[in-house]
């Protein structure tokens, strides 16, 4: 996405990062699907990288560092479109998935569904 550093700045002052202690959830999905692909943090950091280089990019919490998906595996996010909520706290990717999102080698990390009172398997691991 070609952005001015202003507009990059306005941009990032409508996001509530301080509400959730310099993070903001992130829900990505399929660009075309809407199928939820994932869920992970932005901070502001991980946000502009986002924009600038078009690749999904978020805040590990456990490694505490920014973390661009797929950049060891191959299985990067293209980043085609951004939504921000009504509250300004947490965003919503549309992207191109290369490859599998969840490190289980599933298209999503929701492939367990709650049924009969039991997390069943609904999608099975992804060919290599």
């Amino acid at each position: 996405m070609e952005l001015s550093p202003e507009a990059l700045d306005q941009l990032v002052a409508e996001i509530d990062f301080a509400n959730g202690d310099g993070l903001v959830p992130t829900v990505t999905c399929d660009w075309r699907t809407n199928e939820v692909l994932m869920v992970a943090y932005m901070n502001e950091q991980s946000f502009r990288h986002t924009l600038t280089t078009g690749l999904g990019t978020y805040w590990s919490r456990s490694r505490q560092e920014l973390w661009v998906k797929g950049k060891t595996s191959g299985h990067v996010q293209h980043v085609k479109w951004v939504r921000l909520d009504c509250d300004g706290d947490c965003l919503l990717l549309g992207v191109e998935q290369v490859g599998p999102a969840c490190h289980t080698n599933r298209r999503t990390c929701f492939y367990r569904e709650l049924r009969d009172g039991k997390w069943r398997e609904t999608m099975d691991p992804m060919e290599d």
